[in-house]
């Protein structure tokens, strides 16, 4: 099936730029009456969007609330930088609910008042803006102590490109705000003539409610916030019953490009069409699991059989030393065999120890045929104490048991859990392991994972693109496509230019296939997708760590590791010495011994340092977005700064059962940011947030080990802006790419000096964003390294 050619536009580029990743600002203040800089001159107290996008035709409005936190009044002249591309009209300034006067200026123009104002308050952050447009209005006055409300009302005529369109907001602000936004918000309403297939946030973890396969609303809502990347919502549009695109960068002509592969189904697929499918719920009854474990884990295999389907096939396994079965064979769900299922839970009781082996191979044996889609959820709280006990016997057991590629999925309650043989178990039967902190629902993760996979739509899924040669795709094991999911799937191609996409997986028991044009980015596309490298680095990063974890170390390995975590800024609780302004990026051979010490961290396979990495790594393996460094002080997972979390954050409630209820509801969230929050809790906010390549300290290995935080702040030494990450050495931002040699040959250019903006005058605003720091910085623009040395006070 090919797309359908875009007959209408449904969504594009919002606010204040059409393409531009790179502005890193929304609409600001400059006090007219006072020659300080404007860096902390105010602050943004409050920032809301509401924007209603319907077919090609947005109407927008934002309000910004500043706050003038000094003694002395601000004469503000109120600044908004144009999109690049795209017609913006209409526009209307308020401030305090009166209409203000203002004026679009030419790029030329523009250009001549960004840089008097740079060059009168020496503060380089209006540098990126130049080459752009800019609506200005008249002075208007914001007392000592007081605050201005300011309303932005505008339409614009939205901009595609193929079958991808793009919302951005400029939401970053820190370089103007004294503080922290107290409060940011973002609604869209998106209605479409045309079916939305796949919607995607590559920087910020929206919300996302599917309401229908022509209807959407998008929400994010922050407190005490400096965000430090544009918002930006990625959506496509296509009929049929499976949806495919392709997102596409190339660094470098000699480089091997990245592409992301967005792939969904319809949202709503009718009953009739349902593809029924096999669940086994393989459940651990050891004596360990007494007490509040033992019944959240039959409250949550409550949850599974009530949300079971009609021509659905289940069974229960429990185990202890002994194995036990609900029925010696796969029942066929009916409201009687639920009944008589539930029964058997309910006379669950713990006891014995623990015989993982012989529960696995018992349950996949019930597997005798491929004709449907079958998940073995298998949950356990402890090490395997009876029966084989060896972590590789009885991961090849579990293997050759599973004759008909059952996916197997594995919780791991506790720290008491050997978590790289869950890993093992999981990552070789194409399944994924999740970790429940003791203090953490059972039922509420396993009911949160069912919640995704209750209807699949394609199984046994493989993606082809014909025209290319592609490597090192991630998730090594394609999943299943369900009801209300999402495909993210990331790689590196050879050719660019023309390709199709072509999709194929069973749909009751019927292979189909499915083929979609695309084109791949060669190196002259600009940077509007650089995300797409980073974030197939991110997965990149959690695969090696899995194979070292799986297989030992080897030097191929870790000098890749490093390699990666220098060049993209991830910090992994192995790299994180990177951050260390003492360090050499560059010194290879003992940057890998370091990590190399560091990894053997991996030989804790249980405990809070066990559980905890294994966590990290399948987070890393099965991110959805890049991970962005942010600033000094900045709360880690839990603020949104752009970090990765493991799953599509895709919200779509399929019909459930009254029983889910107090668990899920219309449009809860089924991701795994959770489980972010779970190794947050374990191993500090510090190193969680290092690892993900920003927050506070990054902790070291030896610290993980111990559960302690570290002293420091080496996240602060790490900053990423556009496709670039730069680390603070010897009180220099340096760009990661240059090395030593050719930072001693670079080309020293004054800040402010008329080089200097000649120098800006004379590239995109793509590029001036590196000329935006207020410390020194050394850069590669193009082929010539430059040295940014402050300018004489």
């Amino acid at each position: 099936m090919m797309v359908q050619p875009w007959r209408r536009l449904a969504l594009a580029l919002l606010a204040t730029l059409a393409a531009a990743s790179s502005v890193r600002a929304q609409g600001i203040i400059i006090d007219r009456r006072t020659v300080h800089p404007i860096a902390g001159s105010y602050e943004v107290r409050e920032v809301s969007l509401d924007a209603r996008i319907h077919d090609q035709v947005a109407d927008v409005q934002v309000s910004q609330t500043f706050h003038n936190p000094g003694s002395f009044p601000i004469d503000a002249e109120y600044l908004f930088p144009l999109p690049e591309e795209g017609a913006v009209q209409n526009f209307v300034l308020l401030v305090d609910g009166h209409e203000l006067p203002g004026k679009l200026l030419p790029k030329d123009e523009a250009r001549r008042i960004y840089e008097e104002i740079v060059r009168t308050r020496r503060d380089p952050a209006l540098l990126e803006y130049m080459g752009r447009g800019l609506y200005r209005t008249s002075v208007f006055p914001i007392p000592p102590g007081a605050e201005r409300k300011v309303t932005m009302r505008y339409g614009q005529l939205c901009r595609r490109d193929r079958d991808v369109v793009e919302f951005a907001y400029p939401f970053s602000t820190q370089k103007f705000t004294a503080k922290p936004i107290h409060r940011l918000s973002l609604t869209l309403r998106i209605e479409s003539r045309d079916a939305i297939k796949s919607l995607y946030c590559p920087t910020y973890d929206a919300r996302i409610d599917r309401i229908g396969d022509h209807e959407a609303r998008v929400s994010w809502d922050q407190r005490d916030i400096t965000p430090t990347a544009d918002f930006r919502l990625l959506t496509t549009l296509a009929e049929g019953t499976v949806g495919a695109s392709v997102l596409s960068y190339r660094p470098s002509g000699s480089e091997d490009g990245y592409f992301l592969l967005l792939a969904s189904p319809e949202v709503k697929v009718d009953r009739d069409r349902h593809q029924p499918k096999t669940v086994i719920f393989v459940l651990d009854r050891s004596g360990s699991m007494a007490g509040k474990k033992i019944e959240q884990a039959r409250n949550a295999l409550r949850f599974v059989l009530n949300n079971l389907r009609d021509d659905d096939l289940f069974n229960i396994v429990v185990y202890d030393d002994r194995v036990e079965t609900f029925k010696p064979e796969l029942q066929r769900y009916s409201p009687s065999a639920r009944d008589e299922a539930v029964r058997f839970v309910d006379n669950i009781r713990e006891g014995g120890s623990t015989n993982i082996d012989a529960a696995l191979k018992d349950a996949l044996a019930q597997i005798r045929n491929d004709d449907r889609p079958s998940y073995a959820l298998f949950l356990t709280d402890g090490l395997p104490t009876a029966g084989e006990m060896k972590e590789a016997a009885i991961t090849d057991h579990c293997h050759a048991a599973n004759r008909y590629r059952t996916r197997l999925f594995a919780f791991g309650v506790g720290y008491d859990v050997n978590a790289r043989l869950l890993d093992r178990l999981s990552g070789g039967n194409s399944g994924t392991s999740e970790y429940v902190k003791p203090d953490d629902d059972i039922e509420a993760h396993v009911a949160k994972f069912y919640s995704r996979m209750t209807s699949p739509v394609l199984a046994d899924v493989r993606v082809e693109l014909d025209g290319t040669s592609v490597n090192r795709t991630y998730p090594r094991d394609v999943p299943d496509l369900f009801e209300g999911g999402q495909l993210v799937l990331a790689g590196r191609y050879t050719r660019s230019g023309r390709a199709t996409i072509r999709l194929s997986g069973k749909i009751a028991g019927e292979r189909r296939s499915f083929e979609f044009p695309a084109e791949l980015a060669d190196s002259d596309h600009g940077t509007r997708f650089e995300f797409v490298e980073k974030l197939w680095a991110t997965r990149r990063v959690g695969d090696l760590i899995d194979q070292i974890d799986l297989h030992g170390q080897n030097k191929e390995l870790i000098d890749e590791l490093v390699a990666l975590s220098t060049k993209h800024g991830l910090l992994t609780p192995y790299t994180s010495f990177l951050a260390d302004d003492r360090v050499q990026l560059h010194a290879s051979a003992a940057n890998a011994a370091q990590t190399g010490q560091n990894l053997r961290e991996l030989e804790q396979v249980s405990g809070p340092s066990g559980v905890a990495q294994r966590d990290a790594k399948q987070s890393y393996m099965a991110a959805t977005r890049a991970p962005a460094a942010m600033p000094s002080g900045m709360g880690g997972m839990g603020g949104g700064g752009g970090q990765p979390g493991a799953y599509a954050e895709f919200r779509y409630a399929p019909p459930l059962a009254k029983a889910a209820a107090p668990q899920l509801g219309q449009g809860q969230s089924y991701g795994r940011r959770a489980d972010l929050n779970r190794a947050r809790s374990t191993m500090g906010t510090g190193m969680m947030a290092g690892m993900m390549g920003g927050g506070t300290a990054p902790m070291d290995a030896q610290a993980l080990a111990a559960g302690k935080p570290q002293a420091g702040n080496l996240a602060g030494n790490v900053r990423q802006l556009g496709a670039k990450t730069f680390f603070r050495k010897d009180n220099r931002w340096v760009d990661s790419t240059v090395k030593p040699e050719e930072d001693a040959k670079a080309l020293v250019v004054h800040q402010f000096s008329d080089e200097y903006f000649k120098l800006a005058r004379g590239q995109t605003s793509e590029l001036n964003q590196y000329l935006t720091f207020d410390e020194p910085v050394t850069v590669r623009l193009g082929s010539q390294v430059y040295r940014i040395e402050m300018a004489a006070k």
